[in-house]
């Protein structure tokens, strides 16, 4: 039987892919994540996990090795943040378009300059349309499931895309939580083998990522993203199957007191919990506000996010990245053009706040809130709000 432990999140996360029994763990160390790949190697070097463990040199090449590994049929895990997932940057887009499911835990972190190893959204921005299926976790009990979660997803034959399962750094992977740890056999009941499709076999020589000149490259791209967008219903579905085998339930998108809400929230990652402690207060003074949680970053989730928002008057959206010199935030950019279209939609507000792993407490989110009531009511509202500001 499984057990509810006090552990770390970074632990956790490599007790799922323990757990899942991967092949191939390509790693190279970088802060926040480090605890999680090194627990890996602990893990393999005792004998609890066969599996190849790879020591590379960059973060460049811990991808490129999980490019090969994958393109084998091996299950492949490895896990990076900030700086590192930039450096992998070019290799990250291969895995998209040839079609190589793997799994990706980036512990998010600012970018430098000015260096800094605490969590935000600008790495995970810098990705955002790399292909991969992208998840974000708000505890530690989220990120070990989402890793189990998306090795079935990622090696689904009606899906083969890579996963990245987002959690903040040092918000979430440096923190002790209760989490339960499946057992082995439930893991295994609930995730089948790697079924890849055309592995590397000297016996069966395939190319795989080779030159498009002009006349193919735009078909190729617009055949990837008709897939991409196409696996929605398979994303959903493992949702529903990991919930009735293990009991806990998610969704892209989820609510928190939103039902008749005329001000909502939105947040991504660890910062929903704090958010939720502000929306409790502030129903207790008579606001009707409510929280919408976007789980799901890649593909985007339309559909559920126009009815998790309808029938609100506001929606705040919290950023934790700067879209430099664009329109503000890139989660609130992309929510107003996914509402652009809707007869009757929200005012967006959008706000940028806990860079470089500055704290937002209950009390600010709060505040937050009720300064997004008021902008809203203005109309128009700007683009470029960063919140907390010395100046």
């Amino acid at each position: 039987m499984g057990k509810r432990i006090g552990i770390e999140v970074s632990l956790a996360v490599s007790e799922a892919v323990k757990l899942c029994n991967t092949d191939v763990v390509a790693a190279y160390p970088i802060t926040p994540q480090t605890h999680i790949v090194e627990h890996l190697s602990e893990i393999i070097a005792d004998g609890e996990l066969d599996a190849e463990f790879i020591c590379v040199e960059s973060e460049h090449s811990a991808m490129s090795a999980c490019l090969g590994s994958a393109a084998a049929g091996a299950r492949t895990f490895t896990a990076t943040a900030g700086q590192g997932l930039e450096l992998m940057h070019e290799a990250v887009y291969l895995a998209s378009s040839m079609r190589l499911p793997m799994v990706m835990a980036v512990a998010n972190r600012a970018l430098s300059a000015p260096l800094s190893v605490w969590g935000d959204h600008s790495d995970v921005m810098a990705v955002r349309d790399t292909g991969w299926i992208q998840v974000f976790c708000e505890d530690g009990q989220e990120a070990f499931d989402h890793i189990i979660w998306a090795f079935r997803v990622a090696e689904d034959n009606r899906v083969l895309f890579p996963v990245m399962v987002h959690l903040d750094g040092f918000h979430l992977t440096h923190v002790v939580e209760p989490i339960y740890i499946e057992d082995r056999e439930k893991v295994d009941s609930f995730l089948p083998p790697n079924r890849f499709p055309l592995p590397l076999d000297p016996k069966k020589p395939v190319s795989m990522g080779t030159f498009a000149p002009p006349v193919i490259y735009t078909e190729i791209k617009k055949a990837q993203e008709d897939a991409f967008q196409s696996i929605m219903p398979h994303i959903v579905e493992c949702w529903e199957k990991f919930g009735k085998h293990f009991g806990r339930s998610y969704k892209p998108v989820e609510t928190y007191r939103a039902e008749d809400a005329e001000t909502l929230i939105m947040t991504m990652g660890s910062y929903g919990e704090t958010a939720s402690v502000a929306i409790d207060t502030l129903r207790a003074k008579g606001l009707k506000v409510g929280q919408v949680k976007l789980r799901l970053w890649r593909p985007f989730p339309f559909k559920e996010l126009r009815d998790a928002v309808k029938g609100a008057k506001n929606l705040i959206v919290l950023d934790r990245c700067i879209s430099s010199g664009g329109p503000g935030g890139p989660v609130a950019s992309e929510v107003r053009s996914a509402l652009y279209d809707e007869p009757v939609r929200p005012v967006v507000v959008g706000y940028i706040s806990g860079l470089g792993g500055r704290d937002i407490l209950p009390e600010q989110f709060e505040a937050m809130i009720e300064r997004g009531i008021k902008d809203a009511a203005k109309g128009r509202t700007e683009r470029m709000v960063i919140l907390g500001a010395r100046e």
